[in-house]
């Protein structure tokens, strides 16, 4: 499994994930996103409605059927369930990662708690001996890759 660290510095979540989502879907991976409790509905309405000639069909966890959707939203999933990629938004985890193929950290570049904690994160993983890769925006909105 891979871990992929996103960095925002000038786009926000909302900017960023709809995009990754579609890619994940174009490789036919089912995906989970985990965030905070929150979050789960004003994320939930955003992805019906993000662009006005799309849509990205998705399910919350907390709603029948949701796994039969490529796109699981959850605020407590504690397994990956059968998705290939899994995206932890706000600090959120998994204690099950099984059959996980890459898992995407978003990283709020804005809040300096964020970017501590997935410090703490990216090298308890690194020390685990995991797969890592690290991408920043600058300032231009554009992804570099810095690790």
């Amino acid at each position: 499994m891979e871990y992929w660290f996103y960095h925002l510095e000038a786009s926000t979540v909302e900017g960023v994930l709809p995009g990754l989502l579609e890619k994940t879907r174009q490789k036919g991976w089912k995906a989970l996103v985990k965030l905070p409790v929150e979050q789960l509905k004003e994320m939930d309405d955003y992805l019906w409605t993000y662009k006005d000639d799309s849509f990205l069909p998705h399910g919350r966890d907390d709603e029948p059927m949701s796994e039969q959707q490529p796109i699981t939203l959850s605020s407590s999933a504690v397994t990956a369930s059968g998705r290939q990629a899994v995206f932890l938004l706000g600090g959120t985890d998994l204690d099950d990662m099984s059959g996980v193929e890459r898992c995407i950290v978003m990283i709020n570049g804005r809040s300096q708690d964020d970017v501590l904690q997935e410090r703490k994160r990216w090298r308890a993983l690194k020390e685990a001996g995991a797969t890592l890769s690290y991408y920043q925006q600058n300032d231009r909105g554009s992804w570099e890759k810095k690790a």
